[in-house]
């Protein structure tokens, strides 16, 4: 068993004593298929599939879930760059388990006391409902898949950032995707919308949201 898992597994078991339910996960596409209902995310930014920080970026764009980066890398670019990404604490290996469930009864503390995250994105005529999963433009309503709701919904969410295609993918679809299926959910949610601007496409990136004019 690599170094990596054998911390994990360490970790995980360690919390189980503390009485904490555990759910451990070992990709940031899996990380950002199962975030939804969890009380806090310690998340390590060397993963096999996605760099760390994008998952702790995916993870903040759709909620306010309290997450805790615990990692090797120490320097002081590393800790800002993951407070950038939307960290609330950021832990350098080698740590005290001691230490660790301070800051995270810490996190906690601080998060009950937070407004809740608003639910509900609007840009112009565009209206975007997370709660009730409603998209309406103009005052009409759009009927989305799940999916492309999944997909309008994440851009939306950060309406200035170029998402790359593979974070889009795996925050989307998980595991079951293809090329094809992401570029079709694109078109039609164009279609739907009325104008191919809602969506831009950056060539060798990914997409970013538009403002449909």
């Amino acid at each position: 068993m690599e170094r990596s898992a054998k911390d994990a597994e360490t970790l995980v078991c360690a919390l189980r004593r503390q009485g904490c339910s555990v759910q451990s996960v070992t990709t940031g596409g899996e990380a950002l298929q199962s975030y939804g209902d969890v009380d806090l995310v310690l998340i390590d930014l060397e993963l096999p599939d996605l760099d760390g920080l994008e998952v702790c970026r995916g993870i903040r764009s759709t909620c306010d879930v309290p997450v805790i980066i615990v990692t090797a890398r120490g320097s002081e670019l590393d800790r800002v760059l993951g407070l950038q990404a939307g960290a609330d604490d950021y832990l350098v290996k080698p740590y005290g388990f001691r230490e660790l469930m301070a800051r995270v009864e810490a996190v906690m503390r601080r998060s009950q006391t937070q407004e809740p995250l608003i639910r509900s994105i609007s840009h112009g005529p565009l209206r975007i409902d997370a709660g009730t999963r409603k998209v309406t433009l103009h005052d009409r309503r759009i009927e989305l898949t799940r999916k492309e709701f999944d997909l309008l919904y994440l851009l939306a969410s950060e309406p200035d950032t170029v998402i790359p295609r593979k974070r889009l993918i795996h925050q989307v679809w998980g595991d079951s995707w293809s090329r094809r299926t992401v570029d079709t959910h694109v078109s039609s949610l164009r279609n739907k919308l009325g104008n191919r601007n809602w969506v831009v496409t950056v060539r060798g990136v990914g997409f970013s949201f538009g403002r449909g004019d």
